[in-house]
């Protein structure tokens, strides 16, 4: 047993850092970050940000337009969904990104830098997706990397790295090493080291001796210590960080700030919070009802759960929602069916059905069935996930061709990126908060099918067993629609 208080016991306390300084020195730069979102659950961290589905220029246009508060929006959301892609194509897309928005930039006249969004498990395409970026940038706009600042801390969903380890939290006050983890056991992503150098050696095939490392003592020295400890890095050498609170990486931000003006080109690869730090915003209350159905014309029918993902806590997520809601209609989409060519169609069809008569008089939970298919080999594994989750894209597509829900939540990373993109064929977006103490996402979609429909993104790794049911709860709470009158539902 690994208690979290003794691993902090050598290092200094946490410094208090004022977000507002951060979010001052940022707007000063006038720089944007364009955030390669590997899969949309990136975005639970912020708030008042746009999110793109789709990274044309005229996408990232949009984007730049956008003005919170009288300013350019610090930070812009791109779906790269590459978590669900093989490497080529995943590549191909970090590529064509990175190559959009710096033509865009120009147009529009903006600086921009570049963060790839990874998973707080460690699960993804790096450092493929990081070496895509850098190489990008160096060929065409002459930029050339000197560090690769490696934070996978979550703490708000309980992901902490302490002396170069990545934990989770476990109960009790104890920690885990990720390594240790079903997340390590990943069919397509797994791997076996927890300290992050050791984990970077086993990705890149390097020595973790090459990585330079900034743990608690650096961290909490202050942005001076932080820039000092970065001054002689150079060819994107990579740079893991600790970080236990909120505090921590808000002084990183700081940290990262000041190496920067000193003229450090970095490239950030990060867990969900690092940009909510970077860009120096505070943590948002979690939307209430009010603020979720505040000027939607909502429909009093029922809303739709979709549930994809297969690991242990999203299962548990699942059955406690059902046992809270035991009237919502259940739908179960056959995988063992969608993976057959000559039934998909039939399963499909009939998933749809069943959906479209549960919506009227309640809330429609659809998932998938609760056995994972597994295969040896990881593009494989990869190719059955797509396919199942096409079938769920399917469901969701027709339901929203005949039918009004009054919200749509999507359970999982890559059953969130193509719900949003395909299912409900959101375009642009943008991030109204979080759902729960800084996890779960809200979108409101800006265009599409789906414009007035409130939008969650709920990662399948976060929150208790009961995280999902009590979204639900909020999203079913009795609510103010746009004339200002109260919105009965079924379960006020």
């Amino acid at each position: 047993m690994i208690l979290e208080e003794e691993l902090l016991g050598p290092y200094p306390a946490v410094r208090p850092v004022d977000p507002a300084t951060i979010a001052t020195a940022v707007e000063v730069s006038g720089r944007i970050l364009v955030v390669l979102d590997d899969d949309p659950t990136g975005t639970q961290s912020v708030a008042d940000l746009p999110v793109l589905t789709s990274w044309e220029p005229v996408d990232f246009a949009w984007a730049f337009a956008q003005r919170i508060d009288g300013t350019a929006a610090p930070a812009v959301y791109v779906l790269s969904n590459t978590r669900s892609l093989d490497r080529e194509t995943a590549a191909s897309r970090n590529r064509e990104i990175v190559a959009n928005s710096l033509q865009a930039a120009q147009d529009a006249g903006v600086t921009v830098g570049f963060v790839s969004r990874g998973d707080s498990t460690l699960r993804g395409h790096f450092p493929l997706e990081t070496d895509v970026i850098g190489e990008t940038l160096r060929s065409l706009a002459g930029i050339r990397t000197d560090g690769v600042v490696i934070v996978p801390a979550f703490p708000d969903a309980g992901r902490i790295t302490i002396g170069g380890t990545h934990y989770l939290r476990g109960d009790g006050g104890t920690v885990v090493p990720v390594g240790h983890t079903e997340f390590a056991r990943d069919a397509t992503f797994g791997f076996t080291s927890s300290d992050l150098g050791d984990y970077v050696s086993e990705k890149s095939g390097g020595t973790a001796g090459a990585v330079v490392r900034l743990d608690l003592s650096i961290i909490r020295s202050g942005a001076q210590g932080i820039a000092d400890a970065l001054d002689r890095v150079t060819d994107a050498v990579p740079i893991v960080v600790d970080a236990v609170t909120e505090d921590d990486l808000r002084a990183l931000a700081l940290g990262l700030e000041e190496s920067e003006g000193r003229g450090k080109k970095l490239l950030y690869r990060v867990g969900p919070p690092f940009v909510r730090a970077r860009i120096g915003q505070s943590e948002r209350a979690p939307l209430t009802a009010e603020d979720v159905f505040a000027d939607v014309d909502a429909p009093t029918s029922g809303g739709l759960v979709v549930v994809g993902s297969h690991v242990g806590l999203t299962t548990r997520q699942l059955d406690a929602l059902v046992a809270r809601r035991p009237e919502a209609e259940m739908v179960e989409l056959d995988v063992e069916a969608v993976l057959d060519p000559g039934r998909r169609q039939t399963a499909v069809a009939d998933a749809v059905q069943a959906v479209l008569d549960g919506l009227p008089t309640g809330d429609v939970i659809l998932h998938t069935s609760r056995r994972l298919i597994r295969t040896d080999d990881p593009e494989r594994s990869l190719e059955v996930a797509r396919t199942i989750s096409r079938s769920v894209v399917d469901v969701v597509r027709s339901t929203l061709a005949a039918a009004r829900v009054r919200f749509v939540v999507a359970k999982g990373g890559i059953t969130s990126s193509d719900v949003a993109a395909h299912g409900l064929s959101i375009r642009h977006a943008m991030v109204r908060g979080p759902m729960l103490p800084g996890i779960v996402s809200l979108w409101q979609p800006a265009d599409g099918p789906a414009r007035s429909v409130p939008f969650v993104v709920f990662a399948g790794n976060v929150g208790t067993d009961d995280s999902l049911a009590d979204v639900v709860d909020i999203l079913r709470s009795p609510a103010t629609d746009c004339a200002g009158s109260a919105v009965s539902t079924r379960d006020a």
